[in-house]
């Protein structure tokens, strides 16, 4: 018999770090630590899988939800499409971005490729998004673009969202280390 009483709620298992959460500001010192979230998270998503084997990898973190492979990979092609809209923004007058289908890139075949993949493109993606961040002027943080879904997107919002991002796909590969014993 399961013990429910061990048991994370779905909840927990989805959102292991809670929603993301902004208080609408940032401040040059928030910046700062949150650039170097992202230049250093590479390198522990590295460590999260260093040492699974190909099932380990392809065990999903929750009941329904992607596979850690998955997850691996998911996390360059969100960030990449978030750097490409940055550059956007930079480049045009308040863009509209288009929107795309997280899931079903997901489920594209690439999803079964070596996980070193997806980890170099991360390292390199970050390497070059810290640097455009870190040149921005102070009244460059407002700059946004707008989504059809979510509406306007500062720089500002756009950098708290992908370090919680960063974060929240983290924690689903370390919780399910810790859950599986690995």
């Amino acid at each position: 018999m399961i013990n429910l009483s061990v048991m994370p709620l779905l909840a927990e298992l989805q959102y292991p770090i809670g929603h993301f959460n902004w208080s609408g500001v940032n401040t040059p010192t928030d910046h700062e630590r949150m650039i170097s979230v992202l230049e250093q998270i590479p390198g522990r998503y590295t460590d999260a899988v260093s040492g699974l084997s190909a099932v380990q990898l392809d065990t999903p973190y929750r009941e329904g939800g992607w596979t850690l492979r998955q997850v691996i990979h998911h996390v360059p092609d969100s960030h990449m499409m978030a750097y490409s809209r940055m550059k956007m923004a930079l480049t045009e007058d308040t863009p509209v971005i288009k929107p795309y289908s997280q899931n079903l890139w997901a489920e594209l075949a690439d999803r079964t490729a070596p996980v070193e993949v997806s980890l170099a493109m991360l390292k390199a993606l970050h390497m070059r998004w810290a640097l455009l961040f870190r040149a921005l002027a102070p009244e460059d943080w407002a700059i946004s673009f707008r989504h059809p879904e979510s509406g306007m997107i500062s720089f500002d919002k756009l950098l708290a969202m992908y370090t919680w991002h960063s974060e929240h796909h983290l924690a689903h590969i370390t919780m399910t280390r810790q859950r599986h014993g690995w």
